[in-house]
C-alpha cells in the first residue's frame, strides 16, 4: 500500500489551495503554509516517491557525506551530487561582486576549478560547519561531540531515553555556514515489541515448527526486541524538490540505525515548519498531483560501516512516473 505518495499529493494540494504568497531570499517567491506532518510506516515499503522519478544516487551520496562528517563540495560533485553547487557558488559570487577587474568565474567554471585546483578548493570548496560537521563533531569537538556515535551508544544501553537526539542547529556556527540547516535535527524513539509481533517477524524468514516452546525460544533468540522510529524537524521545506529527497534520506538513515542497533524500523515522521512551493514549481506540482501512485519499492542495504559513512544499497521494484524537471532555487 502506498500512502506516502497520497500524503505528499495532499500536501501539494494544501499548499496550492491555502498557501499565502511570500517573498523569500531567492527572489523567486513562494506559496507557503506553516506546520504540517508526514507519517510513514516503514513496513509499507521504502519511502521513495513513485509519482516522479527520484535522483536516488544523489540523495544517497549526500547522506554518506553527512555521516562521514564531510563538508567539502568536491566529494559531492565527484560522486554525482550537485544540489549544493548553487549555494556554494552564490557565496563565491557575493565575495567577488565588486571585483570589476577580475569578474568571478561562471558557475560551470567555478565547479571546474573546485575539481581541479586544490588551492581554490581549499578556499571555496568547503561549505562551513554544516550538517556533517555538527553530526560528527559538534562545535569542532571531534569524538566527544560525535552525535551519531553517541546516539548509537545510547540506543544500545539506554533505549528508553527521551534524549535520543541529533541537532545541526548550532547557533554559534550559523554565520559560518553556507546555508543554515533546513532539516535542523532529528529524534529517535524505541519501544519493546510484543512476542506476537516478534513471531510475525520470525515467521517471514523461518519455517514454522509445531513445538511451541521451542518456537517461542527461537523467536526470542532470532528476532529484535525493539522497534525504532525517527522524527526529523525541518524549518524550511522546498516541497517540490527538497522534501522528497529529505523523506527518502531520513528513511535510509532510519534503516541504517536499525541495522546498527538490531531493531525493527517502524515509523518515519516529518515535522515541517515553513512548507512552501516556489512559484516556478507550481505547474510541475499540479502535474504530479494528477498522477496515480505505484506501489512503493523495497531496498536492500549491505556492506554497512555506519560510523565511516559507508554502505551499499539496491532499490528493488521501483516503478515510477517520468521525471518532472524544475529549477533549483538558491
Amino acid at each position: 500500500m502506498n500512502n506516502l505518495d497520497r500524503q505528499y499529493q495532499e500536501l501539494l494540494k494544501t499548499v496550492l489551495e491555502y498557501g499565502v504568497d511570500k517573498s523569500d531570499r531567492t527572489g523567486v517567491g513562494t506559496k507557503s503554509i506553516f506546520g504540517y506532518t508526514i507519517r510513514h510506516n516503514m513496513q509499507d515499503g521504502f519511502p521513495l516517491l513513485t509519482t516522479k522519478k527520484m535522483a536516488v544516487k544523489a540523495m544517497m551520496t549526500e547522506l554518506k557525506w553527512f555521516l562521514k562528517g564531510r563538508t567539502d563540495l568536491r566529494y559531492l560533485v565527484q560522486n554525482g551530487c550537485n544540489v549544493w553547487n548553487g549555494d556554494a557558488y552564490k557565496v563565491y559570487e557575493r565575495a567577488y561582486q565588486w571585483e570589476l577587474e577580475n569578474p568571478p568565474y561562471s558557475q560551470d567554471e567555478f565547479i571546474q576549478k573546485i575539481m581541479e585546483d586544490d588551492d581554490f578548493n581549499r578556499v571555496w570548496g568547503d561549505l562551513g560547519p554544516i550538517y556533517g560537521a555538527q553530526w560528527r563533531g559538534w562545535n569542532g569537538t571531534g569524538s566527544t561531540g560525535d552525535q551519531i556515535a553517541n546516539l548509537i551508544l545510547e540506543l544500545k544501553h539506554n533505549p528508553d531515553s527521551r534524549r535520543l537526539m541529533v541537532s545541526a542547529w548550532n547557533v554559534n556556527d550559523l554565520r559560518y555556514m553556507t546555508l543554515p540547516p533546513c532539516h535542523y535535527g532529528f529524534q529517535v524513539y524505541t519501544r519493546k515489541l510484543s512476542l506476537e509481533e516478534r513471531y510475525r517477524i520470525y515467521s517471514n524468514t523461518h519455517p514454522i515448527t509445531s513445538n511451541h516452546h521451542m518456537l517461542s525460544e527461537d523467536v526470542k533468540k532470532h528476532t529484535p526486541e525493539r522497534a525504532l522510529s525517527l522524527l526529523w524537524n525541518q524549518r524550511s521545506v522546498d516541497t517540490f524538490l527538497g522534501l522528497p529527497f529529505n523523506i527518502a534520506s531520513y528513511g535510509t538513515l532510519l534503516l541504517l540505525l536499525a541495522l546498527e542497533v538490531d531493531m525493527v524500523p517502524e515509523f518515519l515522521i516529518g515535522s515541517l515548519g515553513d512548507v512552501h512551493l516556489y512559484n516556478n514549481h507550481i505547474e510541475q506540482a499540479k502535474e504530479q498531483i494528477e498522477r496515480d501512485p505505484f506501489s512503493l519499492p523495497d531496498i536492500g542495504i549491505y556492506d554497512v560501516d555506519l560510523l565511516k559513512g559507508e554502505f551499499e544499497y539496491k532499490i528493488l521494484g521501483y516503478k515510477h512516473h517520468p521525471q518532472l524537471k524544475a529549477p533549483l532555487n538558491n
